[in-house]
């Protein structure tokens, strides 16, 4: 099943990659903006660097929800709104089922994959606005 994705994501080439803005921090992340893409996402990955992750782009502003299928590294995700204001910040455990959504059903625009802890360890919290995100 592995070698199948990693071959589907050479089939698609890479990643288009972006670099965000978080208070003082700069975030190089990988955009996943396709419907395939998003459903990849971080699949398989064994390892990202500290300030390296994975944003999601969604067709339109809806509530989302993201889980850790076959996904083996511990990540925290940011949700989102159309202006890149945070909604929430979920902690997700690898090889889980479990649905991580944004707050109260709110409407996210993208969600922001990073390794669990990074936004506590950069005292990241809802209400602070992600920038230079693509349209």
């Amino acid at each position: 099943m592995a070698t199948l994705a990693i071959l589907a994501q050479a089939q698609n080439g890479p990643l288009k990659s972006v670099q965000l803005t978080l208070g003082n921090q700069l975030i190089q992340a990988e955009v996943a903006a396709t419907e395939e893409q998003r459903e990849q996402g971080l699949m398989y990955r064994e390892k990202i660097e500290h300030h390296v992750g994975m944003l999601f782009v969604f067709d339109r502003s809806a509530p989302q929800c993201m889980w850790m299928k076959n996904t083996a590294l511990p990540l925290s995700v940011a949700f989102l709104d159309a202006g890149g204001r945070i909604i929430n910040i979920e902690d997700m455990q690898p090889h889980t089922y479990d649905s991580h959504c944004s707050t109260r059903g709110m409407p996210a625009r993208y969600a922001l994959e990073m390794q669990q802890g990074w936004f506590r360890t950069h005292q990241v919290r809802p209400g602070m606005v992600v920038g230079k995100l693509p349209p």
